[in-house]
């Protein structure tokens, strides 16, 4: 372990959208940073896109659910074609995004395909999470980083528009509304087969000439456009809303913590808005994405907002999928591996106010951890704090002390003790606990990870000789 220099380890990403289906395999690589003399420090030092797969038309069924046998044949041909087998994949993120998100065996596909991420798998169809993840695949992230500035990404694909607001690199706002260029779907003909509900309900409220049996008629899909266009105007902040913008939302409302300086635009409809040609076939993909790209353009946010080009535009979410997921630990941990990997673990928080100066939080930990009993059985949870730099000795056994009080729920179900700190001082508080609860209890405890109530985290397998472990926090929630 003293040794540990450096590793490369691979990394893929899978996302099944709406419209696409694609991968993209990156080398990670890990450094130990800290001199001979002192306690390992590993840090991410580089990632680097090795292989990038054609993008491929979602394949469905004719019932209009995923169509698995077909995806696992993309997916086997890739792995193939990229001559990478799926026993060297150590961390990757499986994710079905948009419209996908929704079919009947969306979770079914999620399952089937695990496998082929490796023993640590982000599995995931949350719109806040892929609003993220679009968006430092973008590298709108560090556009927002590199300018000092509020910088915002909308990722315009099939089924759904994913906006992720970036403050100085940090991800201040995420959400999602119902717009994209499938929406509306065509045959061969150009004729009307498929309209979206909520469009529906535009349509006969505007009096639009559309309807499924129907051919295409470019003025009028430019009209809807338009006002699909318009929720993302709002959205942005560069006009009101309107009698649309609610019913278009796919979750919560975002609202807009600081104004917008900078745009950048990725996803499908994205490569049109950018690299538009006269003269081209507006119905060419069998769907409005052309149109609704042409309205984006001759929007009110070209003349409001400064927009800008970003390093991927259909590629985001894939490339954020296998590159901008999984972060690691703190050096100096506590943990079981027999207990990893772990997915999907709610974290509860402690408020910052309750482990500053006096450490007294038992009470309110008890009381968190009780939102998530489910039909009176106790979930398993992970409790994140901040903790407190280079603590004493009575400061790590008071941490310790007022943990398990406060997880008593958890220890009585006998599920593993997971803690997150912010703070370098997860070996000491874990190695206190043990001495407390006994060698055997199961636990995890972790250090340089910052999660929030109403995150969830996936904690992989050791990696750089087991001094370091992956950690997804997966951000479902921006309040």
């Amino acid at each position: 372990m003293k040794n540990f220099k450096r590793q490369e380890i691979l990394s893929v990403g899978i996302d099944i959208g709406t419209s696409t289906t694609q991968l993209i395999f990156s080398k990670i690589i890990l450094e130990n940073l800290a001199s001979s003399f002192n306690i390992a420090r590993i840090a991410i030092i580089g990632k680097d896109i090795m292989y990038r797969s054609k993008v491929y038309f979602t394949p469905l069924t004719l019932d209009d659910r995923i169509d698995l046998e077909n995806v696992i044949e993309i997916i086997d041909y890739e792995y193939k074609n990229a001559k990478i087998d799926k026993k060297d994949i150590a961390i990757g993120a499986v994710i079905i995004t948009g419209e996908t998100a929704r079919r009947a065996n969306a979770n079914e596909v999620l399952h089937k395909l695990s496998g082929y991420a490796g023993d640590f798998v982000v599995a995931t169809a949350g719109p806040d999470l892929e609003s993220i993840i679009s968006g430092k695949g973008a590298g709108t992230d560090k556009i927002s980083k590199d300018m000092n500035a509020v910088v915002a990404n909308i990722d315009i694909g099939g089924g759904t528009s994913n906006l992720a607001v970036f403050d100085h690199g940090e991800a201040i706002t995420a959400g999602c509304m119902d717009i994209g260029g499938r929406l509306i779907k065509l045959d061969e003909t150009k004729e009307i087969i498929y309209i979206n509900e909520k469009i529906k309900k535009i349509i006969e409220n505007e009096n639009l000439n559309i309807s499924i049996g129907k051919q295409a008629d470019e003025k009028e899909i430019s009209k809807l456009a338009k006002i699909m266009v318009r929720q993302i105007e709002a959205a942005v902040g560069v006009c009101p809303k309107d009698q649309y913008y609610n019913m278009m939302l796919t979750g919560k409302d975002m609202p807009l913590k600081k104004p917008i300086q900078y745009i950048t635009f990725s996803g499908g409809v994205a490569d049109v808005v950018y690299h538009q040609h006269d003269n081209e076939d507006v119905f060419k993909y069998q769907d409005i994405g052309v149109i609704l790209a042409h309205e984006i353009k001759h929007s009110i946010i070209f003349k409001e907002l400064h927009v800008m080009e970003p390093e991927e535009t259909i590629r985001a979410t894939v490339v954020g999928a296998g590159s901008h997921t999984a972060d690691i630990s703190g050096s100096t941990i506590e943990y079981d591996e027999s207990i990893l990997p772990i997915k999907n673990i709610p974290v509860v928080k402690i408020p910052t106010d309750l482990n500053k100066e006096k450490i007294d939080f038992d009470k309110e930990l008890a009381k968190r951890i009780e939102w998530f009993r489910i039909d009176g059985k106790q979930q398993k949870i992970a409790v994140s704090f901040e903790g407190t730099p280079s603590p004493s000795f009575k400061q790590v056994e008071a941490y310790a002390e007022q943990l398990i009080s406060g997880m008593k729920e958890v220890i009585n179900s006998k599920h593993p003790i997971i803690i997150l700190v912010e703070n370098d001082m997860a070996k000491a508080l874990g190695q206190t606990i043990r001495r407390m609860l006994g060698r055997k209890y199961p636990m995890i405890c972790i250090d340089s990870v910052k999660a929030g109530e109403g995150d969830y985290i996936d904690v992989g397998n050791p990696i750089a000789g087991g001094v370091v472990l992956p950690v997804i926090v997966k951000t479902l929630v921006f309040q």
